[in-house]
């Protein structure tokens, strides 16, 4: 089955298990898989905030889903310090 692109842009955790399964994917152009999983670094940047903010929490350990997404950003030669959040919670 192939990979549903526009739902992955959407909602990455929902399609993949993790962020290196997005690498993995051969159906899926390097552009995609940075649309992806800048998408996805977003997603958690977003649940961080709104853990801080006493918001409900999956429970999920985020922090270590977002060092994967940076780190499979890496792989894909994107330079990760421009993906960092300003210092405001929303930019």
């Amino acid at each position: 089955m192939a990979t549903d692109i526009k739902m992955a842009k959407l909602d990455p955790a929902s399609v993949f298990k993790s962020p290196q399964e997005v690498l993995q994917d051969k159906s899926l152009s390097r552009n995609q898989k940075i649309d992806i999983l800048q998408r996805w670094a977003y997603d958690e940047r977003e649940l961080a905030v709104a853990e801080e903010e006493n918001m409900q929490s999956s429970g999920a350990n985020k922090h270590n889903i977002l060092d994967e997404v940076l780190k499979c950003l890496i792989k894909l030669g994107i330079d990760t310090d421009q993906n960092e959040p300003p210092p405001t919670k929303h930019g």
